[in-house]
């Protein structure tokens, strides 16, 4: 286990590595025997970093929430990470809504569900009837993921691992919200499909039963981690289940077009 000011001197790493838009090398490389919960410290500790420059927790967001994808990482469970006001992105109806680029290092572009709670979750016994019961209304949203920490280390481009993406807040550096909203019990949830096209081309298509069969479960899971560390899921807070499409790079001049049928669209350029 990593020390706490081993915390804290990773912690100003991210934070520098925001700030500048200069990736750092995997922390798993240099404290080979890091753990997931010295990832989620780390994570804490950046958070806490940010709060006290004055941003504010609007939610929570749930990675890795496919079986592939935790294959991958050498987990049987999915990460999570924070929301803060800093990276929500608010379109109106049939806005194409402009993303700075220059905020971002490598971003890339994943399609969820979010769940906008209208009462508290608390663990550890949170069920998806306790979520449908606490969701004020699902939502269509967009998640800009980044890498803070390098995807694949500059010299033996080795991928990073699991407790890398934990400690780089589980990879999360926006959200775009502003489409339709429905009902989390009347919505046939795992039904939910989209269509991702970048500059005109259809790159990704999905349905929401790729998040776990449910995104709900996903939500239910969160509040039921959360509990050990104190921290619930709170009255008003966005929640992003998971994306159930890949990610897909983005660039300077990338118009991206997030069809969600019923559910309306969210468009975007990064500039």
């Amino acid at each position: 286990m990593l020390t706490d000011p081993q915390i804290r001197q990773l912690a100003d790493e991210l934070h520098e590595s925001e700030t500048t838009r200069v990736q750092v090398e995997h922390f798993s490389k240099r404290f080979p025997g890091m753990t997931i919960e010295d990832g989620y410290r780390i994570s804490r500790a950046w958070v806490a970093r940010q709060l006290a420059e004055g941003r504010r927790v609007i939610g929570h967001k749930i990675g890795l929430t496919s079986r592939a994808m935790q294959i991958s990482s050498q987990i049987d469970e999915p990460d999570y990470g924070t929301l803060l006001d800093s990276m929500l992105f608010t379109a109106t109806p049939g806005q194409l809504l402009a993303l700075p680029a220059n905020r971002f290092i490598a971003p890339r572009v994943e399609v969820e569900l979010a769940f906008v709670l209208k009462s508290d979750l608390q663990g550890p016994d949170v069920d998806v009837e306790q979520v449908l019961a606490a969701t004020d209304y699902l939502t269509p949203a967009i998640e800009i993921i980044d890498s803070r920490i390098e995807q694949f280390d500059r010299h033996t481009k080795v991928m990073r691992k699991v407790f890398d993406t934990i400690s780089d807040n589980a990879a999360n550096a926006g959200i775009v919200v502003g489409a339709g909203r429905a009902d989390a019990r009347a919505t046939d949830r795992p039904w939910v499909g989209a269509i991702l096209r970048q500059n005109g081309a259809v790159e990704e298509t999905g349905l929401a039963a790729g998040v776990q069969g449910d995104p709900a479960i996903g939500i239910a899971w969160l509040a039921n981690k959360l509990a050990p560390w104190g921290e619930s899921l709170k009255a008003g807070q966005i929640v992003l289940a998971g994306s159930f499409t890949r990610p897909v790079a983005a660039k300077v001049g990338d118009l991206f077009e997030a069809d969600y049928g019923p559910l309306g669209k969210l468009a975007f350029k990064f500039v």
